[in-house]
Formats: C-alpha cells, sequence, structure tokens
C-alpha cells in the first residue's frame, strides 16, 4: 500500500492515494472530512518574528481575541492535566511529519525519535499537539503515526485552526498565529508563562509568546534525510535539561543548542 499525502504548490484539495496488488483508490479529501494543511509553503515564506513582536504581543484587541477563545473554544480533554508538569505544545507538520511526500506507511514520513522523545518529554511535561488544520485532519495524522495509542506516552489534548487568532503586523499585514494564552486562560491551575514551551517550525505561529517558542527545524523530504534528521534526538535533551529549572522565563530558546553544549559540557 503506498500512502501519499499531496498537496497542490499554488492551490487546490489534498489528495490521500492508496494503492495495492487488487485496486487504486485515488480520493480527493474536503474539508468537513480530513481538511488539507495550508496549500502555501509557510515554512519557505517565515520571517523573523522579533521586529513585530513589541507591535503585536500587548496589543488589547489581540488579548480580546484571546479572551474570546478562552470563552468560546471547545477543548476536550484526552487525559487529565498532571499537578505539578510543565507543558510542551508541538506542531505537527514539519515538525513531527514530513506532509508533503509519499510512503508506504505514515511512519515512514514521520520524524525520527519521536516516540522515544515523546516518551521522554512526557516524564516531565504534559504534551499537547497544535496544528493549523481542521481537528479531523490531525486526529487522523495522531492516529496514523501511533501517537494517540502509544502506551508510553499520553496527549492531553488537541488544538487547531479554531483555537488561532488573526493578528495585524505593521510589515506583514494579517497573519494567523498559535496564542498560548489560550491555553493559559483554560487550565491556569496547570500553566503558565513560567513552564510552557512551544516547538513549531513556523516562528511567526508564536508571535504572541515568543518567551515560550523554539523554532523547530523543518522535517522534509523525509526519503532523503530520515537517516540524518536528529532534531527530536537534540531537543529530548534540551527538554530533560530545563525540566530542571522553576521558571522559563530567563532562557532564549533561540540558542537552545548553545544552552545544551553548554550544560552537557559542565
Amino acid at each position: 500500500m503506498i500512502l501519499c499525502w499531496i498537496s497542490n504548490s499554488f492551490s487546490g484539495p489534498l489528495q490521500e492515494c492508496y494503492q495495492n496488488d487488487r485496486n487504486y483508490l485515488d480520493l480527493k479529501l474536503k474539508e468537513d472530512v480530513l481538511g488539507p494543511p495550508p496549500d502555501n509553503d509557510d515554512v519557505v515564506n517565515d520571517f523573523d518574528i522579533e521586529d513585530e513582536v513589541v507591535e503585536v504581543e500587548n496589543r488589547e484587541e489581540n488579548l480580546l481575541k484571546i479572551s474570546r477563545r478562552v470563552k468560546e473554544y471547545k477543548v476536550e480533554i484526552l487525559n487529565p492535566p498532571r499537578e505539578g508538569k510543565k507543558l510542551l505544545v508541538l506542531d505537527v507538520d514539519y515538525t513531527l511529519f514530513d506532509h508533503r511526500s509519499c510512503a508506504e506507511t505514515g511512519v515512514e514520513l514521520m520524524r525520527p525519535y519521536l516516540h522515544e522523545f515523546l516518551t521522554s518529554a512526557y516524564e516531565d511535561y504534559d504534551i499537547v499537539i497544535w496544528s493549523a488544520t481542521n481537528m479531523k485532519w490531525i486526529e487522523a495524522k495522531m492516529k496514523e503515526l501511533g501517537v494517540s495509542t502509544n502506551a508510553n506516552y499520553k496527549i492531553t489534548f488537541m488544538l487547531d485552526s479554531a483555537a488561532m487568532i488573526t493578528v495585524h503586523t505593521p510589515r506583514r499585514g494579517l497573519i494567523d498565529v498559535k496564542p498560548l494564552g489560550v491555553i493559559w486562560g483554560k487550565f491556569s491551575e496547570f500553566y503558565s508563562k513560567k513552564n510552557t514551551i512551544m516547538f513549531d517550525d513556523i516562528g511567526r505561529n508564536f508571535l504572541m509568546n515568543p518567551q515560550n517558542g523554539l523554532k523547530i527545524r523543518p522535517f522534509m523530504k523525509a526519503h532523503l534525510n530520515r537517516d540524518k534528521d536528529k532534531e527530536l534526538l537534540k531537543l529530548t535533551q534540551y527538554l530533560k535539561e530545563i525540566a530542571k529549572l522553576d521558571d522559563f522565563l530567563d532562557l532564549n530558546h533561540k540558542y537552545w543548542e548553545r544552552y545544551l553544549s553548554k550544560k552537557q559540557g559542565q
């Protein structure tokens, strides 16, 4: 069986293709079934967020949007938050999964060391998945990758594009972002700026909370890079190191490799 997650480079529906000895099915997935990923390659068009942060992070209109999400967005708790655990928020496309390539199984498109990474992280962090796509699409990916059913760790909950907000930036206009304030507002007794870190390959997704964002290198062309990509292996060690801290606010995740190297050299 061949599984292909295909999207047009410019526009058009996502297609899921299955092929085996008996039949060939080319099924176009509509948004109300699984919902396609974004049509544009945002990872290519990402920009440095530092010069935009001051303009949007504390703007009243953006904080009001977050408040509305806190009130209106419904979170399905898959596993209850655990007292004393920190929070790890993870993007999906290009962070955990190469969503542009074809393979016989979804596992072949999975980022190397994913399950080992999540198993280790779960010891110190509650894990949340946040993707800028439809929830049915997210659920399908997590099932295909074996994340939602793994016995060694549990996902606390998942968020989709409906939890995001649109902000206006002076230089880039309107963009969609993932404000961690939505999570902090809904689960203030467990999570805050002090104990939350988010991985995303799109830096502007944490424009509202840059102190808590770590821009991960995108995992693309899985067949070529599967044996070379060690990003999650190294980030496993980084998460373990910073889990010892009571407060993340003094960290600059932009220099996470430098921090890890220094700690390991001590």
